[in-house]
């Protein structure tokens, strides 16, 4: 007897790279014991809709960028589905992807979850919404979604460090108060990344040896407001070579925090844009989703 699968597709993401696969991926998870059903999203939110009715099914394959991916694991812990979850990105960036192993050719990824095994993989909550690999605020968090693909395309990388940094007098500090356990970190930083990923946004690389993505913490990067030029120079050149092995970053792993921001804030979850007003609680759920690639 078939299995039930719902393919919940984002038809806009990345340069539309399902369109012309996506008989192909339903053949595939045909041949991998599994009967499809395709909902595809036509506006922000209906992902989540989608994986709300994950009980009726015996796994979800979500195929878009990072912001559907969200949607999804947020309809599911929202509404306690607990079966296994599948994701062919599609995106622009798919740094959830990078970070994971997930293979980038959408047919042989659909392969890979047909025949694979669920994992545990941990989700973060922001107060009452959820992030699968990072929340993040500060000079990069806007810049890093807001570079011009054409400008991407030329200079990788570099574009998102650029475009988010090309001016010391632009970069506005936070003064942020972060509580872990008994300890706190305080100053004036420019960007902060609470991670559950080895990249993110395009811009920050974390190695591969300082990441675990079920070991039950996060990876928090704090970046100092630079006092100058040779201060900026040396931000970018760690940003470049992953190395903030000094006095410009604060860098420290957490399952739970308290940020205490000066007022309302604008922060990015996943790549989402979402405000506070207020102190953040952001708490690390342990293998909260049985991932499979």
């Amino acid at each position: 007897m078939l299995k039930k699968l719902m393919l919940i597709v984002n038809p806009v993401a990345g340069k539309k790279k399902l369109k012309n696969l996506l008989l192909d991926v339903v053949e595939i998870f045909g041949k991998g014991g599994y009967a499809t059903t395709v909902m595809v999203t036509g506006r922000r939110g209906e992902a989540s809709e989608f994986a709300a009715f994950g009980n009726d099914f015996d796994m979800i394959v979500c195929c878009g960028g990072d912001g559907t991916l969200n949607e999804a694991i947020s309809g599911m812990l929202q509404n306690n589905i607990t079966i296994p979850l599948g994701y062919i990105p599609c995106g622009s960036t798919n740094d959830f992807a990078n970070s994971m192993g997930v293979e980038l050719d959408i047919k042989k990824c659909a392969e890979s979850i047909a025949l694979g095994m669920p994992l545990p993989l941990d989700v973060g909550k922001f107060n009452e919404r959820f992030f699968t690999y990072v929340a993040s605020f500060g000079a990069f968090t806007a810049s890093s979604y807001s570079a011009p693909q054409s400008i991407k395309n030329v200079f990788g990388h570099a574009a998102y460090l650029f475009e988010g940094i090309k001016d010391l007098q632009s970069i506005k500090p936070y003064h942020m108060k972060f509580v872990v356990d008994d300890k706190v970190y305080e100053g004036d930083y420019v960007f902060g990344a609470v991670a559950n990923s080895t990249s993110f946004g395009g811009i920050v690389k974390l190695k591969n040896e300082l990441v675990s993505l079920n070991d039950g913490l996060f990876e928090v990067l704090l970046v100092k407001m630079p006092k100058n030029i040779a201060d900026l120079s040396v931000i970018i050149n760690a940003l470049t070579t992953s190395n903030y092995d000094n006095d410009r970053f604060e860098f420290f792993k957490a399952s739970k925090l308290t940020i205490c921001p000066p007022g309302a804030m604008s922060w990015s979850l996943d790549g989402e844009y979402m405000h506070t007003d207020g102190d953040v609680t952001v708490n690390n759920l342990h293998g909260a989703v049985d991932f499979v690639k």
